[in-house]
Parts: C-alpha cells; sequence; structure tokens
C-alpha cells in the first residue's frame, strides 16, 4: 500500500482528501505546517509527497528545497496558479508534477499512481548512461563528467537523463516539455532552450562549440558522443 504525506494547512481540504485518497488504497498521514510536513517526511519515510505551496510557516517553494536538500522522495505540489511561469518554478524546484486547484481526489490519485510508476520505474534499476566520458546514474541522480562529478539541478539532471536514454535521437523541444517538465499543452521553448544553456554550460560547452549537446535547428536537440555530431 503506498504510503503518502499530505502537507496542507486548510482543513476543509485536508479531511475530505486524506479520507478519499484512503478510499484508493493509500496509506495517508497529513501535516498542518511546513515545519512539522519536513519532519514527518524525515521520520516517515513516505513514498510521496503532496505539497500546498500556501502553509501558514514557511513558502512551500522553500519547503520544497529543503526537502530535495536531504531526499529523493517523489513531490506532486498543490498550486492555486496555473500560470507557466510558477508551474515551470515549481518543477525546476524540484517537484516531480503539479496539480492546479481546485483538484478532484480522483485527478490527484491518477497523478499519485504516474508518479510512483515512474519512481519504481526508476528503483527497479535503470542502469547508469554511458554515452563517451558522460555518465548518468538515475538509482543515484549523480551525473560525472570524465571522472568528475556534474553538479545538476534536479530539472538539469531530468533533461539530461531524458536526453542521454535516447542518445543519438534528436528530440523535440515539444517532448521534452511533456515528458521533462509534464507541460504536455503550451509551454514555451524558451524554457528549454534556457536549461539547455545552463546544462551546456556546466558540461564545458556552448552552442557554438558543441561537445555531446548538438542542436538540430527548428527541430530540437541531440545528445551523442563527441565526435558524433551526425
Amino acid at each position: 500500500m503506498p504510503r503518502l504525506l499530505l502537507i496542507e494547512d486548510d482543513l476543509t481540504i485536508r479531511t475530505p482528501l486524506v479520507r478519499a485518497l484512503r478510499e484508493r488504497g493509500h496509506a495517508v498521514a497529513a501535516a498542518s505546517t511546513a515545519l512539522d510536513g519536513l519532519r514527518d517526511a524525515l521520520d516517515e519515510r513516505p513514498d510521496l509527497v503532496v505539497l500546498d505551496l500556501g502553509l501558514p510557516d514557511l513558502d512551500g517553494r522553500e519547503l520544497l528545497r529543503m526537502l530535495r536538500a536531504v531526499s529523493a522522495v517523489p513531490v506532486i505540489v498543490a498550486t492555486a496558479r496555473d500560470d507557466e511561469t510558477e508551474i515551470v518554478r515549481v518543477l525546476d524546484a524540484g517537484a516531480d508534477d503539479y496539480v492546479v486547484k481546485p483538484f478532484t481526489a480522483a485527478q490527484l490519485d491518477a497523478r499519485v499512481r504516474a508518479v510512483l510508476r515512474r519512481a519504481a520505474a526508476t528503483a527497479e534499476g535503470d542502469p547508469a548512461l554511458v554515452v563517451a566520458g558522460l555518465r548518468v546514474d538515475p538509482r543515484s541522480r549523480q551525473v560525472t563528467l570524465d571522472g568528475v562529478a556534474v553538479e545538476l539541478t534536479p530539472r538539469e539532471f531530468d533533461l539530461l537523463h531524458h536526453l542521454a536514454a535516447r542518445a543519438g535521437q534528436v528530440v523535440t523541444k515539444r517532448e521534452l516539455l511533456t515528458e521533462v517538465w509534464h507541460i504536455p499543452y503550451g509551454g514555451a521553448d524558451k524554457t528549454v532552450d534556457v536549461h539547455l544553456s545552463w546544462l551546456r554550460r556546466k558540461l564545458g560547452e556552448s552552442a557554438q562549440r558543441p561537445r555531446y549537446l548538438h542542436t538540430v535547428r527548428g527541430v530540437g536537440v541531440r545528445l551523442a558522443a563527441p565526435g558524433d555530431a551526425g
């Protein structure tokens, strides 16, 4: 039975949501403040956290950053804002998915099961991906380049892992927005471009002098070993 932790301060939302998720087969614990939620996440080690951003003692984004510093537990963020900037911001901070208020228990349950499936696939042993001197390990979420550790944000890691898993293939920006940012409709290519620029910088390359990340103009990006630009 999946163990969920719901961090939500509004009792009128928390109580029926806990009941509905339990009826759908989840074991659910709840916290009404950020600090209580952080303590419960560390002590109880849930399989997934549902995090409301509007908490009374600490901004939910700050709690997400604190949680990400010490845990890889999947997190679904609940936000009242549906604009792209807000969604990208929380995903970049380390959220695995998001739901926009108001949402139903059925909608949240579907998101929970989808995130848990992705987490289980990684835990079951995705092998480290190696492309020449670049090594991407999804289990430890660590990247090395020629044996040297590369420090990436959660979203940069997800982006690099998605590309490395498709090494040699051209991946469109639309696919990246859908699969990495979980924004299936709308979304701006600029979001991808900015993160690719940051990623290139950390890999010691640029769009003008690529080593691993090769832009295919008008189509997308292709990760390939140095000397294999295709």
